[in-house]
């Protein structure tokens, strides 16, 4: 054999190797586990479809996926370090209407990922109602009292949220401006105190989360007057939408689905979409959703992306409209 013939023999062995070994890289994924952050702190509705994602998607993955809690600024903190982690399936974030939505609707440029060009969707899982509730104190017993209330007596009542910014007080300086009706805004730092005081009567009213509003209007503590959803909740039959108020412009519920940072090779990206789609499928996946609130809504990444484009476009709306603005 001549050494031409060695050195063409040695180098199509060495391609085919190499071609092998990316290959086997490939279908190799996940070969360690898997890091879901999210963007909240442990034990809302984000935190549970997370948890459960970890599990059952884990499971159909044959790999483990940790739940990471990175709160802060309206969960902006967290999503920021899932869009500048390595584009390959190893960090994945659980996005909200809040963090792909309000969010950059509120900060502007002072956002520091882009929603869109961050981040490689991969399914969104669930979309939450979120309630506007009283203190059973306020003499309102139904939303159409409570607007004329309001009216009667501009900045008397009061409404708490988790922030300035953040997807409550969005959602509530757009009812406003749609009602024409002024409530003065109470801030908090975090969804907690806020539902703390809204009980204790410090405050007239509160939006949050059906989930984890739930057990506070069934114990008498709070009166629920509406619900963002399309339709009426199972868990609240008697309280109506705001578009059944007349307010269809407040749209539907909330949502979280997960992503991955930008450039996530498509093959992972279809990998992670058939699994947690697969886990979703599991009937206690199914139960813990449905007891919480919360509807399951799997779908391509494409059809996610529309909804996070459908969701900025929404609340730049809004937060033109109500004038909210973090400095």
């Amino acid at each position: 054999m001549t050494t031409r013939t060695l050195l063409r023999t040695a180098l199509t062995l060495t391609t085919a190797l190499v071609l092998g070994a990316a290959a086997q890289a490939q279908t190799a994924y996940p070969n360690r586990p898997i890091k879901l952050i999210v963007p909240f702190a442990p034990g809302g509705s984000t935190d549970l479809a997370a948890r459960l994602v970890a599990e059952y998607g884990g499971r159909e993955l044959g790999q483990s996926i940790v739940v990471e809690n990175k709160a802060g600024a309206g969960g902006s903190t967290g999503m920021e370090f899932v869009a500048r982690a390595p584009a390959d399936g190893y960090t994945l974030g659980m996005a909200t209407v809040s963090t792909h939505g309000s969010n950059p609707a509120v900060y502007g440029n002072k956002l520091r990922y882009n929603p869109v060009k961050d981040f490689a969707p991969i399914t969104n899982v669930a979309t939450t109602p979120s309630v506007f509730a009283v203190h059973p104190a306020t003499p309102a017993k139904d939303m159409k009292e409570f607007i004329a209330l309001a009216q009667a007596n501009p900045g008397k009542y009061s409404f708490a949220s988790p922030g300035i910014g953040s997807l409550g007080h969005a959602n509530i300086e757009h009812f406003m401006a749609l009602s024409k009706m002024n409530l003065l805004h109470v801030p908090y730092k975090g969804a907690g105190q806020a539902m703390t005081d809204a009980m204790a009567g410090q405050v007239t009213a509160i939006t949050d989360n059906l989930p984890s509003a739930l057990p506070n209007i069934q114990s008498g503590k709070l009166r629920a007057l509406a619900v963002l959803s399309e339709k009426r909740s199972p868990s609240l039959p008697e309280v109506p939408t705001y578009g059944e108020l007349g307010f269809p412009q407040m749209g539907g519920g909330g949502w979280f689905g997960v992503v991955a940072p930008a450039g996530t090779p498509p093959e992972v990206v279809a990998r992670l979409n058939a699994a947690i789609h697969k886990g979703m499928k599991h009937p206690e996946f199914i139960k813990q959703m449905e007891a919480s609130g919360s509807t399951l809504i799997p779908g391509t990444p494409e059809a996610f992306a529309q909804q996070i484009q459908q969701a900025m476009e929404r609340y730049e709306r809004v937060a033109k409209m109500a004038k909210i603005s973090v400095d």
